[in-house]
């Protein structure tokens, strides 16, 4: 009878250890996705850097997407399965943020239950024409043929705002393209368009890996600081330059311009697994920055580790805030026990419907829904 007992208890637990290994199996094995850009943008990129430097570190499969744009890059996230990650321009969630302030109950359910993880860095938008173009400053670019980029990409919703706030008014719909930045540059090349509105972070893959003859044949307009256009523009926008460093076997001398904030969007999740995934996620951020600053794309030199107040209808995620605050703290205190803490840093780790589409509408891919 014992014998007959004991060996049913053993029976018991190798079941009971067969099942929490296949759930640490499972639990490990977290295979999630981030969408991102073109695939020669400086978002795919960035991506990449997460999936090899934080993901991989931290048991994540994390399979880089890409999309269209940030607009794209919203809609998926929020309604994909999978998608557990996004890269999202400052201006664009702002915008679903102001539209589902003003009633928009699709932008409204599209965007509330979406949080930040933390800001990233800065991409300058570029405006391109061919070289023998008349015009050298942003502000000439008033009535001229442009693309502003595909339809639910972060480049259409920053070209239809600054054009907007420069002149008070939108692009006349005759004068709009919605070109990918490949065939913009291509149209622009061959005289059907005259102006290419480009997002991207430098050096811009689009750019650096151009044939050299073609290369030739355009240049970046300038911002104009005397001109009132620029001084609307900054009502969003902020000053930028495109370095000479950024592209030194093409540019002869920098150029001013304008840039948006990219930030790093994920979803309201509550599932113990999800939550849990995550958070190892952003432990592997804070533990491998360092490796992000040294062997990702330049652009994470200019990324800072800290989570700065947001605006109204903006929210971290907070399970994720939780860890990273508290990854500040002991980075902070390590940097302040080695005498490398720097006086910003440390400040930082304290502080921690039937109707017809609208333009706007149809830009954030809020049509049809």
């Amino acid at each position: 009878m014992l014998k007959r007992t004991l060996t049913g208890l053993a029976g018991l637990f190798a079941l009971l250890f067969a099942i929490c290994a296949v759930a640490a199996g499972a639990a490990a094995e977290a295979h999630y996705k981030i969408v991102t850009g073109p695939e020669r943008g400086t978002y795919i990129q960035i991506g990449n850097d997460l999936s090899k430097w934080v993901a991989q570190p931290a048991g994540i499969d994390l399979e880089v997407i890409p999309s269209k744009g940030s607009a794209e890059n919203v809609q998926r996230m929020r309604f994909e399965p999978g998608v557990k990650l996004a890269l999202v321009q400052s201006d664009v969630y702002q915008a679903y943020v102001d539209m589902a302030n003003s009633g928009n109950q699709d932008a409204g359910t599209t965007i509330r239950p979406l949080r930040l993880i933390m800001p990233l860095y800065d991409e300058e938008i570029y405006f391109v024409v061919r070289n023998d173009s008349p015009m050298k400053t942003i502000n000439e670019i008033k009535d001229k043929v442009i693309s502003v980029g595909l339809i639910g990409s972060g480049t259409a919703q920053s070209a239809t705002t600054l054009y907007r706030l420069m002149f008070g008014q939108p692009i006349p719909e005759q004068n709009t393209q919605h070109l990918s930045n490949e065939d913009a540059l291509a149209a622009l090349i061959v005289k059907k368009i005259d102006v290419a509105i480009i997002v991207a972070g430098q050096p811009a893959k689009l750019f650096t890996d151009m044939n050299p003859d073609l290369l030739q044949q355009i240049r970046f307009l300038r911002v104009d600081p005397n001109a009132p256009e620029t001084a609307r523009a900054k009502q969003t926008y902020f000053p930028a330059t495109i370095r000479v460093s950024s592209y030194p076997n093409w540019l002869k001398e920098d150029v001013p311009t304008w840039t948006v904030k990219a930030f790093l969007v994920t979803y309201d999740y509550n599932l113990r697994d999800t939550v849990g995934n995550l958070n190892r996620f952003a432990d592997s951020l804070c533990d491998n920055f360092d490796n992000l600053q040294e062997h990702g794309h330049p652009k994470w030199k200019q990324v800072k580790l800290e989570l700065p107040s947001l605006g109204k209808g903006w929210q971290y995620y907070p399970p994720v805030e939780k860890h990273l605050k508290a990854c500040l703290a002991r980075r902070a205190a390590m940097q302040a026990a080695t005498g490398t803490a720097t006086p910003e840093r440390a400040a930082a780790a304290q502080k921690l419907n039937h109707r017809p589409c609208s333009e706007q509408e149809r830009l954030l891919l809020l049509c049809g829904k």
